[in-house]
């Protein structure tokens, strides 16, 4: 096997950041590159891929934090009571966010700024911010051929909110790198992982964004927070935390297929059984550790829902969300739900099917891996 040509200090020296930042970095950068070197199954350009995807994390950084030396007051901006929606993915989590995105006294972070962080985004020119135009302008060119399946599965644009992967993942610390790429070495690095420095370039993130176009409070989301809530407390220490649920085995099917579009670009082939099998344990680990955090702690501040009632009453989900986090619902925001339904149907971009046989499971082998989540929230699926 080749070596590969970049290391952890070839990387970090392509750009410029703080000693602090680089040292901090250089773990799960050098944990990263481990696990792509003996990665399995990558087509040609796969291993390229993943090289460009470290350069364009470690750049975005590098970016926020040169905006942020020669303006030290983003370091005063002020993060209070951030509302973190987590749980299993396909469990309406995106929409949840969506909805509660068109409120214009939410900040969200919109998937424009976070791939184009730098220069700070301002309220004044927020909507017109040429940025935008341009991710779209990127998405429409890439998501094509086997990854068009991918926009069926996940609405992908510049004004739907991004989930705090593609920001976490600037750290070298997150769930997106094994995802994308499957990296089994470091996925088992990543579970043992020390996060804290996770949530501290993510808290750099949220005051970049901010500085020049606050809102009232922020709403965030990414299933991978499950995994590190003791170290997202550690920085967020007033975070609230909504959790929907839904039924295991719908949920499997699903994220299996869309994780399976999104690697036909750097694999050759994919054992369906094993996808199916691998994303199974990953997902239950989330939501083992989850539920251990909210038995040792059970004053955690965390919104249960039904996914089946954000799929029925979207409107009556978000003000339920509003209510438990102290935040103001009224028609106005009504309205703006309503409106952005009618935008944005389930299939705008053709319909995502799946079944569980496709890759390898069983309705049974599910809800076996899964016993524990499904009793301990049987009221809510």
């Amino acid at each position: 096997m080749a070596v590969l040509e970049h290391t952890a200090e070839t990387l970090l020296n392509e750009v410029e950041l703080p000693e602090a930042l680089r040292a901090k970095l250089r773990p799960g950068l050098e944990a990263a590159l481990a696990s792509l070197e003996t990665e399995q199954g990558l087509n040609a350009g796969g291993k390229s891929r993943a090289i460009a995807q470290f350069q364009n994390n470690l750049s975005r950084l590098a970016a926020i934090s040169a905006d942020r030396a020669r303006h030290p007051e983003i370091a005063e901006v002020k993060i209070d009571r951030p509302v973190f929606i987590l749980g299993l993915p396909r469990c309406g989590t995106s929409l949840l966010h969506a909805l509660i995105s068109t409120d214009a006294d939410i900040r969200t972070p919109m998937s424009w700024e976070v791939a184009d962080p730098s220069p700070p985004p301002e309220a004044e020119t927020f909507r017109t911010d040429k940025r935008a135009a341009a991710f779209d302008a990127y998405v429409d060119a890439n998501f094509t051929g086997p990854l068009a399946e991918v926009r069926k599965a996940h609405p992908i644009g510049a004004w739907i909110p991004q989930e705090c992967g593609m920001i976490l993942e600037t750290s070298f610390q997150s769930l997106n790198l094994p995802m994308l790429f499957r990296l089994r070495d470091y996925y088992r690095w990543y579970l043992r992982a020390d996060t804290r420095f996770a949530y501290q370039v993510h808290k750099i993130w949220l005051q970049h964004l901010a500085w020049r176009n606050k809102r009232d409070r922020w709403v965030l989301k990414v299933q991978e927070h499950s995994y590190h809530i003791p170290e997202l407390l550690s920085v967020y220490p007033d975070a609230i935390f909504v959790q929907p649920h839904r039924d295991p085995v719908t949920v499997m099917a699903s994220i299996s297929r869309l994780l399976e579009s999104l690697r036909s670009m750097v694999f050759a082939e994919q054992d369906r059984a094993a996808l199916g099998e691998e994303l199974l344990h990953l997902w239950h680990d989330g939501q083992v550790r989850l539920m251990a955090e909210r038995a040792a702690n059970p004053n955690l501040p965390i919104y249960d829902i039904r996914y089946t009632d954000i799929a029925r009453d979207p409107v009556g989900a978000v003000r339920g969300v509003y209510e438990f986090a102290g935040l103001t619902f009224n028609d106005e925001k009504a309205a703006g739900i309503k409106h952005w339904l009618a935008d944005n149907p389930a299939d705008k971009h053709g319909r995502h099917s799946y079944t569980l046989e496709d890759y390898g499971l069983t309705a049974a082998r599910v809800r076996e891996v899964y016993d524990d989540y499904i009793k301990a929230y049987s009221e809510f699926l």
